[in-house]
């Protein structure tokens, strides 16, 4: 059938013209150019310590963005692997030097614990350098397409739109709504940690770095 339709085409025909697709090639989702951008400098996933798949050593983070309705305001949201420990921030755009100023804030005091982070390929994390050399971090880039490689991130990120729905505008939320919710994911039992919550996991291993640290 479409070699006689595509026979027809070539004589002046417009049967084509009735298939889904009109003629046009298929574009295959991940090919050709990225339309989120190149960034200079990144370092891949698969070049990061394999210690981080292990999601035992306090430090090692990951990296999103929740963005509010019309893209009018965003929350910037990290994780800890290990312990589910959530640092959350709110940026007015996604500027990448927002970003940087954002994470720093939010991670600069806990800067010693600080082993390696990793993003997706947004343009908004352009200045990862940056945020590497002030951190004194690691920071790493998932493959695109590859959100699994950031499964903690992603899974946290929906339970933070329990509290503000994709239909949120973020222009008035306040500092004290989003520590609100940050109290109530840190304090929240979970299943992979034998329900116990992200804070009392990272207080037992703070103490249990702190205590081979003491012996050694």
């Amino acid at each position: 059938m479409y070699q006689y339709i595509w026979k027809d085409k070539r004589g002046g025909g417009k049967l084509y013209k009735h298939l889904r697709t009109k003629g046009k090639k298929y574009r295959k989702r991940g090919l050709g150019k990225d339309d989120r951008g190149l960034i200079t400098n990144r370092v891949d996933i698969d070049k990061r310590p394999r210690i981080v798949e292990d999601k035992k050593r306090v430090g090692d983070l990951e990296i999103d963005l929740v963005i509010g309705k019309d893209h009018k305001g965003a929350l910037l949201t990290i994780n800890d692997r290990a312990t589910g420990l959530l640092f959350m921030g709110k940026v007015e755009t996604k500027e990448s030097i927002e970003i940087e100023a954002k994470t720093i804030e939010l991670l600069q005091d806990w800067k010693p614990l600080l082993h390696t982070i990793t993003s997706d390929n947004g343009k908004e994390f352009a200045n990862h350098q940056q945020i590497a050399e002030k951190l004194d971090i690691d920071y790493f880039f998932a493959k695109p397409y590859h959100s699994w490689e950031r499964g903690a991130n992603e899974n946290l990120n929906g339970l933070i739109r329990q509290y503000f729905p994709k239909k949120s505008n973020f222009t008035n939320i306040t500092q004290k709504q989003i520590d609100r919710v940050i109290s109530i994911l840190n304090n929240r039992p979970r299943k992979r940690f034998g329900f116990k919550t992200p804070n009392e996991v990272f207080a037992q291993k703070l103490n249990e770095n702190l205590g081979v640290a003491f012996i050694t």
